[in-house]
C-alpha cells in the first residue's frame, strides 16, 4: 500500500454516550464535549478520552454534528471549534418533548490542527441508547 493511500484512512463517528440516557450540562463555563461512544476511529485521529480530534496530514476535511434537545428550561447549543476559533453552531430549544440540531463543515487542517465540539455555558445536550446526539469526521483528501 503507497503513503498516499494510508494517510488517506482518517474517519471517525462517535455518540455522546457509550450507554444509558440523561443530560450533559449546563455548566457555568464553555466545555469541550467527550463523544465515547466510539462507532469508528480509522487512523485513531480521534480522542474518546478528550473529544479532540487531532489532523494527521495537512488536507480538506470533512465534520457533521447531531445534537438532541429534550424539553427544559435550557437549550441547546454545541459550536464546532478549530484550534481554538469558534466555526459553526447548532442550537436546539424545545419547552417538551425532543429537537435536534445538525450542522457541518468543511476546512482544509494543517497536520497537528485540533477540532472539537464545545457545548456553550448554560447550555445542555441530551443523548440515549437512540445515540441522536454524535460527532463524525474524515479526510476527504490529503493535500
Amino acid at each position: 500500500m503507497d503513503s498516499q493511500q494510508q494517510v488517506g484512512q482518517v474517519a471517525f463517528s462517535a455518540s455522546l454516550l457509550a450507554s444509558g440516557s440523561g443530560h450533559t450540562g449546563p455548566f457555568n463555563t464553555d466545555t469541550t464535549l467527550v463523544f465515547r461512544g466510539v462507532v469508528s476511529n480509522i487512523g485513531n485521529a480521534y480522542n474518546p478520552h478528550t473529544g479532540i480530534f487531532t489532523a494527521p496530514v495537512r488536507g480538506a476535511y470533512h465534520f457533521e454534528f447531531y445534537i438532541m434537545a429534550h424539553g427544559g428550561s435550557h437549550a441547546s447549543r454545541v459550536g464546532l471549534v478549530k484550534n481554538g476559533e469558534h466555526v459553526f453552531n447548532a442550537l436546539e430549544h424545545q419547552t417538551n418533548g425532543f429537537g435536534t440540531a445538525a450542522n457541518g463543515v468543511t476546512l482544509l487542517l494543517e497536520a497537528g490542527d485540533v477540532v472539537f465540539l464545545r457545548l456553550w455555558e448554560n447550555h445542555v445536550i441530551f443523548d440515549d441508547g437512540s445515540h441522536f446526539s454524535s460527532f463524525s469526521g474524515h479526510l476527504l483528501f490529503p493535500m
